[in-house]
């Protein structure tokens, strides 16, 4: 838990250093829960819990416009429980990142349309099938130490201070370092992440708009 406690004073920093140099910054504190799954490991459904936590800083382009840099930590993965239906096999994969956003912002009176990329840096990992670790096995497909994501979310406004957000956040590149067969997305086929995203936001200082 160093990671995302370091994610959050490093966003503190930021928070203060910004809002320092221009009443059109902002900031604030963000964490949430976080429901994933690997579109094209076989296995369906966003059946993997999660964490986000971390910070944001906000610039106020006029109008009803904003531009939003978040850094956060993010687990993510893919769970598969064992049932009769899937002849009891159980799977599970453990992927945690360190993962930066960045936002275009649109408002709408008390509601929020944002949208942006996201890069990720894989900071550990692991994966089960039947309760064996596989991610220790000789010639395992190590996922990938860089990932690409596209983000969509709506954020109310709760008050000056809270907001809760909504987002969904997906790979435009394939996860593994290796062929897979997995689904085709966007230029290539293989395995990717499919997040949502369920969260409360903290506004330590507002942009200006």
């Amino acid at each position: 838990m160093w990671i995302p406690m370091k994610i959050i004073f490093l966003n503190l920093f930021l928070i203060v250093g910004f809002a320092g140099l221009s009443q059109q910054f902002g900031g604030g504190l963000t964490a949430g829960v976080v429901g994933s799954q690997v579109a094209g490991d076989t296995f369906s459904g966003y059946n993997k819990g999660g964490i986000f936590a971390g910070g944001f800083v906000t610039l106020g382009l006029g109008g009803r416009s904003a531009m939003q840099l978040e850094l956060a930590y993010f687990q993510k993965g893919s769970r598969e429980n064992p049932t009769e239906e899937n002849l009891y096999q159980s799977f599970l994969l453990r992927l945690n990142y360190v993962e930066m956003a960045l936002l275009y912002q649109y408002q709408m009176g008390r509601f929020i349309v944002e949208a942006g990329p996201s890069t990720g840096v894989l900071t550990s990992h692991y994966e089960e099938f039947n309760q064996e670790i596989t991610s220790d096995y000789e010639g395992y497909s190590k996922p990938l130490r860089m990932t690409l994501q596209v983000n969509l979310g709506m954020v109310f406004l709760v008050d000056p201070h809270w907001q809760v957000m909504l987002r969904t956040n997906n790979s435009m590149m394939s996860i593994r370092d290796k062929d897979y067969p997995g689904i085709f997305r966007f230029w290539d086929y293989g395995q990717y992440n499919d997040a949502l995203m369920l969260g409360l936001r903290y506004v330590l200082r507002s942009s200006n708009r």
